[in-house]
């Protein structure tokens, strides 16, 4: 089955940088797109980047362009997020996520995710 494991995630002081990781098993990674959600609490859910299957392609929330970096290894079944200049409004849980169709039926897949923290 689908499993997403993220981590990376802390505390970190505006200005910070922190990367979070996403192992992905179950499922042809290399075939789909991947994506990082956050959610902050009281808040909705909220794309913040994604990548093609091949990696050629990224995508982001305008929020966090120009500081956050989504990448991918094909051959290990990561995805990885660099976050640079943190806000504290970036504070969230970090959600990896694949969407697919899959048995006739448009699917979500999430991890546990991972909490970031920032603050001074």
């Amino acid at each position: 089955q689908v499993q997403l494991v993220e981590s990376g995630g802390g505390l970190v002081q505006p200005g910070g940088s922190l990367r979070l990781s996403c192992a992905a098993s179950g499922f042809t990674f290399g075939g789909y797109p991947m994506n990082w959600y956050r959610q902050a609490p009281g808040k909705e859910r909220e794309l913040v980047a994604t990548i093609t299957s091949s990696g050629a392609n990224t995508n982001y929330a305008d929020s966090v362009k120009d500081r956050f970096a989504i990448s991918r290894d094909n051959v290990k079944s990561m995805v990885y997020l660099q976050m640079n200049s943190l806000k504290p409004e970036d504070a969230a849980m970090y959600y990896c996520n694949l969407n697919r169709l899959w048995l006739g039926a448009r699917r979500n897949y999430w991890g546990q995710g991972t909490q970031v923290t920032v603050s001074s």
